[in-house]
């Protein structure tokens, strides 16, 4: 049985990050997303809905005032930048509140909460590790139909491809449908260098650079020009 899905949030770019955790889970069916609970209101009265991602500061009307507004919600997990809503939230039997920006790991658990409803069902949950430290280490990325665990510290470049990423690795090289804007949230910034809209790095990886371009692996990324600046500060730091 698919759970069936709806995202409210009024910035595309925290709809495209759940979005992307939610392509890791097969027995998860996204109907639709929307940027307003207005909408989502309205959504919601023609559409089966079992699983409500839903921000909470919204113009126009709260998340938590559309969840009173609903004679049988279904089961809702909260996602905002904002910890003043929390009481509110499970006072209204959310299935959990997540912080923004929301980690992986820490959605991981989310989704098992929701999964305990649903048993027994045929699960390919992502294993990721627990430990706060270790789990901040890998990216998870779709590549062929499966998800693949990476660590950072394997990483040397992403490049953009318009709606597709290539992820460049010591020993192989990944492409994914994903934004490299969506990724480069979820890197290290102490690892990672922005170097053009099209390009980022891993600084311990770089072999050699000047004021246009960066050489990896015997390659020369170029820097962008509105990102020369804060390469320099960066790498002469």
């Amino acid at each position: 049985m698919k759970i069936k899905t709806l995202i409210v949030d009024d910035e595309p770019h925290a709809i495209e990050i759940i979005e992307t955790y939610v392509g890791n889970f097969p027995e998860i069916e996204l109907v639709a997303t929307c940027n307003s609970a207005i909408e989502a209101f309205q959504i919601l009265q023609k559409d089966r809905i079992d699983l409500l991602f839903l921000d909470i500061k919204m113009p126009g009307l709260l998340g938590t005032e559309l969840v009173r507004t609903l004679k049988n919600p279904p089961k809702v997990i909260f996602t905002t930048a904002y910890q003043d809503y929390a009481l509110e939230g499970f006072d209204l039997n959310a299935v959990d509140y997540l912080l923004k920006p929301i980690p992986f790991n820490r959605f991981l658990k989310a989704m098992e909460k929701v999964f305990d409803g649903y048993r027994p069902i045929n699960r390919q949950i992502v294993s990721v590790q627990t430990d706060q430290n270790k789990s901040e280490n890998f990216i998870y990325l779709r590549v062929d139909r499966k998800t693949v665990k990476i660590n950072v510290r394997d990483i040397y470049w992403l490049e953009s491809l318009k709606d597709y990423i290539k992820v460049v690795l010591a020993d192989r090289t990944l492409v994914s449908k994903q934004k490299i804007s969506v990724l480069a949230e979820l890197l290290p910034e102490s690892l990672f260098l922005r170097i053009h809209r099209s390009f980022i790095v891993a600084v311990d990886k770089i072999d050699s650079y000047h004021s246009y371009a960066i050489e990896i692996l015997g390659k020369e990324l170029p820097i962008g020009r509105n990102y020369k600046d804060a390469c320099r500060q960066r790498l002469q730091n």
